[in-house]
């Protein structure tokens, strides 16, 4: 009986043969805002599976769906399958005030995979979305991914309701969206400044961090290939050609270090760089140096006019003396 009603709920969603058509967007402040939201309440409920509900914030154009903020949402008391309406128009029309071009477009939760219990609710926030989509963070699928970590993908599925007819009869189902992670400039300094801790780098630190991010996953990647070479090579594993014409064609694109014509490029590049570098010194020493130089004019300048002033009250003192005061004072 069990096995059947497992069975049951995993039919919610429809095959992957089915395409879903919507272009979906999703920014990095949902991503952390959800985790965020589910780390909090495994701390406060001391559970590893807390029940977490949440609103989608967004802009919707056409197919085009952008999902932009979120917040999270209460139930009723001693009722987690009823939404608190309430207090979703409440906090809606505060962050309508704040953000006007955002939406209502859906909600979020955490599980394994969207059941009979997520149509339910699905079905409380038709009222503000005529096609609230469902975002579900699946926590079990970052332990059971691989262990290459650069492989790894966002544990995160995107569903658009629809509905399915069978035997005559019609049922509300979900059908996986694809999406994408597009991030503006604002939140790549956001999630670049919460990466690090909030500390207080340069840019420069900042700059040469991500080179340095960028450089280690290239070497990583590479040992990866290096070591697919060595087992082929060992017979361990077996030969794919396909696979070995791809990093044929790879080695083959990589420009020639060795090249005459690619090291006096690489030098005149390199030359350039530094002279501008050089240039860029020496400019800002100059202004340094000329903000010095005017500094110490104003104090000279100063100086001389108070002399001046001093001397012209000494003169016009003793040109107002009476003589019989040059003898009283020699």
């Amino acid at each position: 009986m069990t096995s059947q009603m497992d069975t049951d709920e995993q039919s919610i969603v429809l095959p992957s043969s089915t395409t879903s058509g919507l272009s979906l967007s999703l920014h990095p402040l949902p991503i952390l805002n959800i985790s965020e939201h589910l780390t909090r309440l495994k701390l406060q409920t001391r559970s590893n599976s807390p029940f977490v509900l949440g609103a989608l914030l967004g802009t919707q154009n056409g197919r085009e769906v952008e999902i932009v903020n979120t917040f999270e949402l209460a139930t009723e008391e001693g009722r987690d399958d009823l939404v608190d309406h309430d207090f979703l128009v409440s906090r809606r029309d505060q962050y309508k005030q704040v953000f006007p071009s955002l939406e209502f477009i859906g909600w979020y939760t955490v599980a394994s995979v969207p059941t009979y219990r997520h149509i339910a609710l699905h079905e409380q926030f038709t009222g503000y979305c005529s096609t609230p989509l469902l975002l579900v963070l699946q926590p079990s699928t970052i332990t059971s991914s691989s262990s290459d970590i650069t492989g790894q993908t966002l544990p995160f599925k995107a569903y658009e309701p629809t509905v399915e007819i069978r035997d005559k009869k019609t049922r509300s189902v979900f059908i996986e969206a694809p999406f994408k992670v597009e991030t503006g400039e604002a939140e790549r300094i956001a999630v670049d400044w919460t990466a690090k801790g909030g500390g207080g780098s340069t840019s420069l630190e900042s700059h040469l961090q991500a080179q340095r991010a960028a450089v280690k996953m290239l070497h990583e990647r590479i040992l990866v290939l290096v070591q697919y070479v060595t087992n082929v090579i060992a017979g361990q594993i077996p030969t794919d050609h396909t696979t070995l014409r791809s990093l044929s064609a790879l080695i083959a694109s990589l420009p020639a270090s060795e090249n005459k014509g690619f090291r006096d490029e690489f030098n005149t590049e390199y030359e350039d760089v530094q002279l501008t570098a050089l240039l860029s010194s020496l400019t800002k020493s100059t202004n340094i140096l000329n903000d010095l130089v005017d500094k110490h004019l104003v104090l000279i300048g100063g100086s001389r006019e108070d002399r001046t002033v001093t001397v012209r009250r000494r003169g016009m003192g003793r040109q107002g003396m009476m003589p019989g005061d040059w003898a009283m004072h020699p």
